[in-house]
């Protein structure tokens, strides 16, 4: 059942409300909520691995998917080692309610000398916290940065193709005509700017 995603709004099944802004609306917050950059000092390191603190995420989830909500599925004993929850997430944007399912496990601590577990309870509130930690990075894009799920944007804005076209001013036309087809069919990409300028000036040079 984890790491499932579904549409739960049964007034919404038909698509004759899921409509193409519904879901650019969905993408683009998505898109916003993943290119945040998570503050330092929310950022913490356990045995050389990166996490966020729980609050930082709820507060993320809270601004941008209010109305929330967790609920525990159920919970296993995995032998006395660790125990494990599986958890759903409910939230609403684009005028969708959603659902994801998420499971964590946590290892229960015992005392050194084997006379029982250090705190149970509080093993078991970790555990959740994982599993709502996940889902929030998961199906929310929360603190993507850190958890290495951001994919960046590397095509061209319409401001760097702007760019790029008024530097060919001056060249000749079967230039123009090359660096236009690669532009339209997407083989310049951002980090291609600075050379794609360099190669215009040099072929004015050459033209000069």
């Amino acid at each position: 059942m984890s790491d499932e995603i579904s549409v739960v709004d049964d007034s919404v099944i038909n698509g004759a409300v899921i409509t193409s802004d519904a879901f650019d609306t969905i993408r683009n917050l998505h898109d916003k909520v993943s290119m945040e950059d998570t503050p330092r000092s929310f950022v913490k390191n356990k045995m050389g691995v990166d996490y966020v603190e729980y609050a930082y995420m709820r507060k993320l989830a809270d601004k941008h998917y209010p109305g929330w909500s967790w609920t525990i599925i159920s919970t296993e004993m995995l032998g006395s080692e660790a125990f494990m929850v599986h958890g759903r997430l409910r939230w609403y944007e684009g005028g969708i309610w959603r659902q994801g399912d998420c499971t964590a496990a946590h290892r229960i601590m015992q005392k050194r000398d084997g006379s029982g577990f250090v705190d149970v309870g509080n093993d078991i509130k970790s555990a959740n916290t994982d599993a709502i930690k996940k889902a929030f990075n998961m199906y929310m894009n929360i603190a993507d940065d850190v958890y290495r799920n951001r994919v960046e944007d590397t095509s061209l804005t319409q401001d760097d193709i702007d760019y790029i076209y008024g530097e060919m001013e001056g060249l000749d036309d079967e230039s123009k005509e090359k660096i236009s087809l690669a532009v339209e069919g997407g083989n310049i990409e951002k980090s291609d700017i600075e050379k794609v300028i360099n190669r215009i000036e040099q072929i004015k040079g050459e033209l000069n």
